[in-house]
């Protein structure tokens, strides 16, 4: 299907006015040949490796932001999971976290916002490389700027790794007191999964999946902004196939954009073109909310009565219309909720319309999970263990992807904030439901895969 100019100067206006943006270009990276013994050899091939592929990835983004004028707001790269290479180093190693520090190291040279991979994908069982790079994970997040780790511990077929999910829960808290000095910072870069999907673009849980090419290029396109003035624009006693039909031709649109830029950009990086990720991801900027567009679709706050069922409406209509302008869209596509990067969800929270188990209600219909949110300091580990396993049950259930990027804000409390700037913004600090419980996080053992995982 050819872009057309109609397309282009549609496109214009929706970054001159709505805050459209490429969220993201992430190049997809294969270190598989870069195992080795010797993990100073394995940093230093992982450090060539990403600095000869990634070399002209941000001067390829900022001159197709510049000739196209659709802004490209982070360039990424995301590699093979640490623990699938790294089983010959970490026999010789105490931790894994020169790797990170070389990943650091690599990013930085080549001038990338993000890179992520320092992954393990533990559903069914935790091989010793696995526990060798969950233990290294608090140290090389707090040591490192851009490094990104995501664990995935649940999936449909698989059921979902208790052990692992307790594991998981003790190391955010680690992550956490080991940043405590900086807004517990390790943690807005740690993300727990179920159904981790192979070629999603977003940080904190991009990785390279096994069944990827040498080097993909996918790229992550938001806008929130766009949506909600089109819902804006609709009359008030418009009905919801109305509401759902202009979602769905707002966002071919927005695909459109996503689907040039990534087509671009793989011809002049030389690598293949990947997946085109369309998801309505908020930034803090005015007008940039996904909770805007709930409110905007009717809900008075969000957070109040009618907010699953809108963004159910949302999430749908935002993937029918990608799906219809693309056929390469992939990833995570719909919508996201992350508490700290939305304007409109921050509001909602600090005057109590937003609570945790709304927001968990919510993840059971949109893209992601429970996403950027704070949480008391003093919140204990079987807190952490039932927050992250009520979110796997509903991947696992539900088959689809659910994630928890959850922060332990040291020293606060319900009612303070968390600052991070930038696109992470500021995470209010949410109160925790303090009923968890001892037995339930001591249980362990695996959570049996559900009937509907049996499909051959």
């Amino acid at each position: 299907m050819q872009i057309t100019p109609q397309e282009i100067a549609e496109t214009l206006a929706m970054v001159s006015q709505q805050n459209l943006d490429i969220r993201t270009i992430t190049l997809g990276v294969s270190l598989r040949d870069c195992a080795h013994e010797d993990i100073t050899t394995c940093a230093k091939r992982v450090y060539d490796r990403l600095t000869q592929i990634a070399e002209n990835l941000v001067p390829i983004a900022s001159k197709l932001a510049s000739e196209y004028g659709i802004p490209i707001a982070n360039k990424r790269i995301a590699i093979t999971p640490v623990a699938e290479f790294c089983a010959a180093a970490a026999q010789n190693s105490e931790n894994l976290v020169p790797i990170a520090q070389a990943m650091d190291k690599a990013a930085d040279a080549v001038g990338v916002d993000f890179i992520g991979g320092f992954s393990a994908l533990i559903q069914k069982g935790v091989s010793s490389t696995d526990a060798k790079l969950i233990a290294s994970i608090p140290e090389a997040l707090a040591t490192t700027g851009r490094v990104c780790s995501s664990v995935n511990v649940a999936s449909t077929r698989a059921g979902i790794n208790m052990d692992a999910t307790l594991l998981m829960a003790n190391t955010i808290m680690q992550s956490a007191k080991l940043t405590a000095d900086c807004n517990c910072m390790a943690c807005a870069k740690l993300v727990v999964f179920a159904n981790a999907v192979e070629d999603n673009p977003f940080m904190a849980g991009a990785f390279h999946g096994s069944g990827e090419a040498e080097a993909v290029i996918n790229v992550g396109i938001s806008g929130p902004g766009v949506v909600r003035a089109v819902l804006e624009a609709l009359p008030s006693d418009a009905d919801f196939t109305a509401v759902a039909e202009a979602i769905k031709s707002t966002t071919f649109k927005i695909t459109r954009a996503g689907e040039l830029i990534a087509r671009e950009a793989s011809r002049r990086m030389g690598v293949q073109m990947g997946i085109v990720d369309l998801s309505l991801a908020p930034t803090p900027a005015d007008g940039d909310s996904v909770a805007q567009i709930l409110e905007a679709i009717g809900v008075g706050t969000c957070g109040g009565p009618g907010t699953t069922a809108a963004l159910a409406l949302l999430n749908d209509a935002v993937k029918k219309g990608g799906v219809m302008a693309s056929s390469s869209v992939g990833g995570l596509s719909g919508a996201f909720i992350p508490v700290s990067e939305d304007a409109r969800m921050i509001a909602a929270a600090q005057k109590g319309a937003l609570s945790i188990e709304k927001l968990e209600a919510m993840t059971s219909v949109c893209s992601v999970g429970l996403d950027m949110i704070a949480v008391p300091g003093d919140v204990n580990v079987q807190t952490l263990f039932g927050i992250i396993a009520d979110e796997m049950a509903i991947g696992v259930i539900n088959n689809k992807t659910t994630a928890v990027r959850i922060i332990p804000a040291i020293g606060k409390v319900a009612g303070d904030t968390l600052e991070f700037g930038g696109l992470l913004g500021s995470a209010p600090v949410m109160e925790v439901n303090r009923f968890a419980g001892t037995v339930l996080a001591n249980r362990g053992g695996r959570f049996p895969a559900p009937l509907n995982s049996l499909k051959n």
